[in-house]
């Protein structure tokens, strides 16, 4: 393939990137989420009144004793048919920590590190397709305190 022909697919391809991506800013559009306190109040702004259900088709993955609040890891996997994913941690000022959307067809498998200054539980809410609110909670989670587990 020559220079031209190369660089001519690669301009159309980024021309074309931005219509592909369809997410939403849940700062901007749903700002009262981002300053509740309590989980039940986060999701009310981000939801509505609808009450979500439990389900075991969500998994969390988190460590039983962080050993550093600052970078604690989780794992969320579910194959749920969804529209968005929530989570929302109960111990910082702020309780929701991040929204994803997920695209058509696209795989629930995020893992992302967490800030938390306490002991706690993290709660997940996966908005589905079929317009239901699904939850699930953690056992309470130790923050080690100092950085160490001992």
């Amino acid at each position: 393939m020559n220079r031209r022909k190369f660089l001519g697919l690669g301009l159309a391809a980024v021309a074309l990137a931005p219509v592909a991506i369809n997410a939403i800013d849940f700062r901007k559009e749903k700002p009262d989420a981002w300053t509740a306190k309590t989980i039940d109040d986060a999701i009310k702004a981000l939801y509505g009144d609808v009450k979500p259900i439990e389900s075991d088709k969500i998994k969390i993955k988190n460590p039983k004793v962080a050993s550093n609040g600052g970078a604690v890891p989780v794992g969320i996997k579910s194959d749920i048919d969804a529209k968005s994913v929530a989570l929302f941690q109960e111990v910082n000022p702020e309780s929701a920590v991040a929204v994803w959307t997920v695209p058509e067809g696209g795989i629930i498998d995020y893992s992302t590190k967490i800030k938390m200054k306490a002991s706690g539980t993290l709660t997940v809410v996966v908005e589905g397709k079929d317009g239901k609110l699904y939850k699930k909670t953690t056992d309470k989670m130790e923050v080690a305190l100092g950085g160490c587990e001992g």
